[in-house]
């Protein structure tokens, strides 16, 4: 209901001071100024004004409780159906050409009927004493400034109404297909922009002969420069009306135009956020549902890319394991330790999914080396070692092939660097300490104690305290310090059953 009474707050502010400098400010000051009046004259063209504007506010304000019935139903219900939201998001769609009309109507006739025939009374009983032929300028000019100021308020009701029409497609149950069907385009640009550009380069030139037909009958022969005087107020009043609306129709189709400025960044760094749709009431209402369809269809081929890539990566890490049966399972048990220890040194969500990956294929370079030295049981020569040592480059190789490249690329420095060693004693690039990638540093720990409590078919697993006190004793040599006091506290909180399960998974 406050966001209600806050629309009816901005309508009232709006219509109220529009209204009151149209009158007061614009007609006023064009009458006093243009005509020659006595202080008689004055006072009943004052009083007439008065009586007249309290008439036409009060025909406003029927109409205006008339036009708000169907939204004023949509905030005071306490059950709500989703025809009457409809009705209301309708109506409010409407809501800028009412106001239109009601100006146009109920306004412009509320304060011209009743001024005109008190003018013509009080000329009739001679109180008042000017042409009656003023009063028909009068009352064309009076419809050229509501012409202008119903154009004001057309582009002031469009902003008014976007907030409350965002909160009523709020209120839509989720199974309600609020689709661009049910708001039709009331406004098209063209035409709107076409009125506009119309209304304000041609009713002021009006406005302004009008006044300067009046002002050469009452202005004495040959005072050119009270004419120019006055001519000068006149026209600054009339570039004030032009540059107003003017304003209005920019802000108009700046705000949405900024909007899918907005958007279009936020795809381009991955950020697919849907814009708001039938807010507006020209063709951009069509133009945001374009944007959000392509939007849905982006987001809707991401989730299938990243279901192919991890299903991909899965692939790779179980086609590695399934080379080797006795470390069946350690590239998912590496990827599962490094996630753990990655959040408990507080690492982000996007980081820990990446990091998660990279370890699941750490040892995808391994494919490339022969099962003759992969699968020896013996002790290694120098030569097969070498060929072990070249995994991580292979590994690297291999993933640069895997598109799209942007989602591989944060992973290569990890497979790249988890056998590098703090002392800078590792492979392939001897790194040390802080060059060593961090996700590098994550997985080395999470290898180690894995390789070190995973059966082989030439030694048996070492128990879990033999592992962790292995990684004790190459803190800040062989692995980052930091990262194995976290490791072992993370292994030590686990419980005995956990401990089995986390190791032979």
């Amino acid at each position: 209901m406050d966001v209600y009474q806050r629309f009816l707050k901005r309508l009232f502010l709006n219509y109220f001071f529009g209204s009151l400098m149209a009158v007061f400010g614009v007609g006023a000051t064009m009458i006093f100024s243009t005509l020659r009046l006595s202080m008689q004259d004055m006072f009943i063209l004052s009083f007439i004004m008065i009586i007249s504007t309290f008439v036409m506010f009060t025909c406003e304000l029927l109409f205006v409780h008339k036009h708000l019935k169907p939204i004023r139903k949509a905030f005071t219900l306490d059950i709500l159906q989703d025809e009457i939201i409809v009705r209301a998001l309708k109506q409010l769609q409407k809501f800028p050409n009412l106001t239109v009309k009601r100006i146009l109507l109920p306004h412009y006739l509320g304060i011209t009927i009743p001024a005109v025939t008190l003018t013509q009374l009080s000329i009739s009983i001679d109180l008042l004493k000017i042409p009656n032929v003023f009063v028909l300028y009068a009352v064309f000019g009076a419809f050229l400034l509501a012409s202008i100021h119903a154009l004001i308020e057309f582009f002031l009701t469009i902003q008014a109404v976007q907030p409350i029409g965002k909160v009523l497609k709020s209120k839509l149950t989720s199974d309600f297909n609020c689709n661009d069907t049910h708001f039709d385009t009331l406004v098209p640009i063209r035409k709107k922009y076409q009125i506009t550009v119309l209304v304000i380069g041609i009713y002021p030139i009006l406005i302004f002969l009008l006044a300067a037909q009046i002002k050469f009958t009452s202005m004495p022969n040959g005072n050119i420069l009270l004419f120019w005087q006055w001519a000068s107020l006149v026209l600054i009043i009339s570039v004030f009306l032009s540059v107003l609306t003017a304003r209005f129709m920019a802000r108009d189709i700046e705000k949405p135009i900024r909007k899918l400025q907005t958007g279009m960044k936020k795809v381009q760094n991955h950020d697919y956020q849907l814009l708001e749709t039938n807010i507006y009431m020209d063709e951009f209402s069509q133009v945001f549902s374009g944007f959000n369809f392509m939007i849905e269809g982006i987001k809707q081929r991401e989730n299938t890319n990243k279901q192919l890539l991890e299903s991909f990566m899965a692939t790779l890490s179980t086609a590695l394991d399934a080379r080797d049966p006795y470390t069946s399972g350690h590239s998912l048990r590496v990827g599962s330790f490094s996630y753990d220890l990655g959040r408990s040194v507080g690492l982000a969500k996007s980081d820990l999914d990446v990091l998660y990956r990279t370890a699941l294929l750490h040892d995808i370079g391994k494919i490339g080396v022969p099962d003759t030295v992969l699968l020896k049981e013996g002790k290694l020569t120098d030569e097969e070692f070498d060929l072990i040592k070249a995994h991580p480059l292979i590994g690297v190789n291999i993933l640069k092939q895997v598109q799209p490249a942007h989602e591989i690329t944060a992973l290569l420095p990890g497979v790249r660097s988890h056998h590098e060693r703090i002392d800078g004693r590792g492979y392939p690039d001897g790194l040390k300490g802080e060059e060593i990638p961090y996700f590098g540093k994550i997985i080395a720990v999470a290898d180690a104690f894995d390789a070190m409590t995973s059966d082989r078919p030439y030694r048996k697993g070492m128990s879990i305290e033999k592992a962790l006190h292995i990684l004790e004793s190459g803190k800040d040599t062989q692995w980052d310090g930091e990262l194995v006091d976290h490791f072992i506290e993370i292994i030590k909180s686990k419980q005995p059953k956990e401990y089995k399960t986390a190791v032979n998974a």
